[in-house]
């Protein structure tokens, strides 16, 4: 498979494993609303957060989007946009390969992009998600009145759209709604005015591309003309599929019967639309439409430069998403991705690095947990609720040297270590060394007093006493502690694996 070179490439690769794992600390004054609801706003430097959020959204985000800048050459107020294109692909190299992490197994990422990179960030997402995990690169018209500034005017942008496993995202993707334009199809001839869809139908062709053998049969009209499939072309189904619909009155043979024989659907039976590549402003919007919408919740004057238009993103979220599954934007700009994730009972993590993660996201948000009503708010019927946790990224975990920072929790190291031996979240919040079982082998943590041992060392001494105080696991064990005092034979003995913290922990 063909890949990209640029001229950092090599460095660039080592970024993301590089990267420290940070904690994120909670901001209380500007959390708001109901703070249970597991809603993140994180404020930083997007590498170190998405690396902070692996131990605890590894494989678990359903759908992640992203509005990565797009070096235009350009400056807007809030990003610099002129970047140079090797600074462009070593910023988003890195990033998407903690996107992948975090993305579910029947999850996808949707990236925003024009035609400066597009074609760089397909080969680079083909290179990280696998050719076979491309899905389609849908082109949103983000204008509806003529550009003529440039030599040939600048109309639409890109949807780069990968998943993990094709055959899981096509599975759980949603249809489309069906618009009034495709319900005007289905008509019933003997009453133009009927509004019942069980009563309202269409004739679909009966034919199919191909030979197949039990699928070339001759077929006797009512008034006695025979129909065989055109050329190049064979049934649809096979002759007792066609019998069974035939006696059930769901053939079609035209309005005077000599048509060839198509089956009838009924608008009722209709579950939605495939997702076309083609999403013109009429359907999702434009940026005339966002502007506006931002002018409205930020004022004309402190407005957002490029925001994307809440019905983008509502037909993303739709396609890609069901309420309660969790969101994730990484370049959340002014908010707009949390905002319709909220709207759309969604659950979202959007990280900001710039002060406008106070100034534009965290007051759009509050906003919309108060209800507000611009966007696709009439179309949700929503009238407010739920609420968001606002984080700053914090320390790192370990220091320089790889030992553990002081004022670590158990709870924050205890995450940190099941994640590195199970690439897995741990999920709760540990109480006991006992962090989980996984794939047969037991994993333990003897950390910070978590015995409530006060002899010197605090139970973080594996001994024999200790042994016999740890919840109890028939097979393999993991345990990390300070240190051990059994032997090589007692360990082999005991099935257990002994690792120093922190000496065995990935620190990065």
């Amino acid at each position: 498979m063909p890949i990209l070179h640029w001229l950092t490439r090599e460095t660039d690769l080592k970024l993301s494993g590089n990267a420290p794992y940070r904690l994120l600390e909670t901001m209380d004054e500007l959390s708001y609303g109901d703070l249970s609801t597991g809603n993140m706003l994180i404020q930083g430097d997007n590498l170190d957060a998405l690396k902070a959020l692996l131990p605890y959204y590894a494989g678990a985000v359903k759908c992640i989007y992203i509005d990565p800048p797009y070096n235009t050459r350009s400056a807007f107020e809030h990003y610099d946009d002129n970047l140079e294109h090797t600074k462009w692909l070593s910023m988003i190299y890195p990033r998407l390969e903690l996107l992948r992490e975090l993305m579910a197994e029947d999850g996808s990422i949707w990236v925003s992009i024009d035609d400066h990179e597009a074609h760089y960030l397909k080969v680079v997402m083909d290179e990280i998600f696998g050719r076979g995990c491309f899905i389609a690169s849908p082109v949103w018209q983000k204008r509806y009145s003529r550009e003529n500034r440039e030599a040939i005017g600048d109309v639409h942008e890109y949807i780069l759209i990968y998943t993990r496993n094709r055959d899981l995202f096509k599975a759980s993707r949603n249809r489309l709604p069906v618009d009034v334009q495709q319900a005007k199809i289905y008509k019933n001839p003997e009453n133009p005015r009927e509004t019942d869809p069980t009563k309202r139908w269409r004739g679909l062709p009966m034919t199919a591309q191909g030979y197949r053998p039990n699928q070339m049969y001759t077929i006797t009209a009512p008034n006695g003309r025979l129909h065989t499939p055109p050329e190049g072309r064979c049934w649809s189904m096979i002759e007792s599929e066609f019998q069974k619909l035939l006696r059930s009155g769901r053939i079609y043979w035209g309005k005077n019967g000599n048509a060839q024989p198509s089956v009838i659907r009924y608008l009722s039976e209709v579950d939605g639309m495939v997702p076309w590549t083609w999403w013109p402003h009429e359907e999702v919007g434009h940026t005339d439409e966002s502007k506006k919408e931002c002018n409205v919740i930020f004022g004309a004057d402190v407005s957002f430069g490029t925001p994307k238009p809440e019905r983008l993103i509502q037909r993303v979220l739709h396609i890609a998403s069901n309420p309660g599954d969790l969101i994730l934007d990484s370049f959340l700009g002014s908010g707009t991705t949390a905002a319709v994730a909220q709207k759309m009972g969604r659950r979202f993590i959007g990280i900001e690095m710039g002060e406008h993660a106070v100034t534009h996201c965290a007051p759009r948000l509050r906003k919309v947990v108060d209800g507000e009503q611009g966007g696709i708010s009439e179309a949700m019927n929503w009238h407010g609720g739920g609420g968001f946790r606002f984080f700053r990224l914090g320390d790192p975990i370990f220091e320089e040297d790889g030992s553990i920072r002081a004022g670590i929790t158990f709870a924050q190291l205890a995450a940190h270590v099941w994640f590195s031996e199970t690439k897995t979240p741990l999920t709760g919040k540990p109480e006991s060394p006992l962090l989980g079982v996984h794939d047969g082998t037991a994993y333990y943590l003897l950390f910070n007093g978590i015995l409530k041992d006060k002899s010197v060392g605090g139970g973080n001494v594996l001994t024999s006493k200790i042994l016999e105080g740890l919840p109890p696991h028939d097979g393999p064990r993991v345990i990390y502690g300070e240190r051990c005092l059994f032997g090589g034979d007692r360990l082999r003995d005991e099935r257990i694996t002994f690792k120093h913290t922190p000496y065995d922990i990935k620190g990065r």
